[in-house]
């Protein structure tokens, strides 16, 4: 028997290890780990997540990306509290998804995460002032009475002032722009301070300058006010504008883009990007489509290990360990 090959023993801890939940740490906001959601309709199913696994420390500013269909929105409601995943597990803030009660739901929606909708009127109550708005929250998730009336007033104001917004105060959603109903909206989610804020294509409908207005409101509440933030995106302007960029592919993590900023010897700061591929707990990895269709890669491709690095080749190419190519 080859010393070298693990014995069955070996395999059986290995699998077990891999079938286990990873752990999460104290600095982790989000953690997905093979999180499956599948859906039926007239007899058929159809998988949106097929084994997702995501990590956001606490602090952090991502854009999750992806074409239609890939599974970033249907993340972005299980994340939100809105859907239940069919299997794997998700935990944000230390709440596990899976095994919320109907009342922990409603307290981890009231408290734990806050929630922009892409159409900027699905945020507000139309017949509320903006400050009236803010305030819903907050005598929602109610509290003692003495002095809670002035805490919220204050809460409310703090959140106007930080997003730029307090001379809106007194208007109510038709009197205010679709970008000023967005950064009213941005505040209606962060009024119970909750750790992690969930936005679901919150520039869809605006144009470019607003965009960037609406973006530079969510670096305020990542920066100013701590929270995580997540935001889906098909704008290529803002999901190049956050330090990570994590792309969705087929109900899976495909590929990371990590930035950070960088200063020469001069001086000068400029912002440097990785991309990563992303690999799962079994091994599995996505290769980007532009390398696969410049190399003519499909069906099957060549796998040599190397002393630092794993070659892939497409299995047409030349075996530069066979001796007799």
């Amino acid at each position: 028997m080859n010393s070298d090959q693990p014995t069955y023993e070996e395999l059986r801890r290995r699998a077990l290890a891999a079938a286990e939940p990873r752990s999460v740490g104290a600095d982790t906001a989000i953690a997905c780990d093979r999180l499956v959601r599948i859906f039926s309709s007239d007899g058929i199913e159809v998988q949106a997540l097929q084994g997702l696994e995501l990590t956001v420390a606490q602090g952090d500013l991502v854009a999750l990306v992806g074409a239609s269909g890939s599974g970033k929105s249907t993340l972005l409601n299980i994340l939100a509290g809105l859907d239940v995943p069919t299997a794997g597990t998700a935990t944000v803030g230390g709440y596990n998804l899976l095994e919320m009660s109907a009342k922990d739901t409603l307290r981890y929606r009231r408290e734990a995460v806050g929630f922009v909708w892409q159409q900027t009127a699905r945020n507000l109550l139309p017949f509320l002032t903006a400050a009236q708005n803010i305030a819903v929250p907050l005598q929602l998730r109610g509290g003692s009475r003495r002095g809670a009336a002035k805490r919220h007033a204050a809460r409310v104001d703090g959140l106007l002032e930080a997003l730029g917004i307090a001379r809106l105060a007194d208007r109510r959603p038709a009197q205010l722009s679709g970008g000023e109903q967005q950064r009213v909206a941005i505040a209606v989610a962060m009024a119970n301070n909750p750790p992690v804020l969930l936005a679901d294509e919150p520039t869809g409908e605006l144009d470019s300058e607003t965009g960037a207005a609406i973006f530079e409101a969510f670096r305020t509440v990542n920066r100013e006010l701590g929270a995580t933030v997540v935001i889906v995106t098909h704008d290529p302007l803002v999901a190049g504008e956050v330090r990570r960029t994590v792309a969705i592919r087929d109900g899976r993590t495909s590929s990371e883009v990590l930035r950070r900023t960088v200063t020469d010897e001069h001086g000068a700061e400029s912002v440097s990007e990785r991309e990563y591929v992303m690999l799962d707990r079994t091994g599995r990895v996505q290769l980007p489509y532009k390398f696969l269709e410049a190399l003519g890669m499909e069906h099957r491709v060549a796998v040599d290990l190397a002393a630092d690095h794993i070659e892939v080749r497409p299995d047409s190419a030349e075996d530069p360990q066979d001796p007799d190519a």
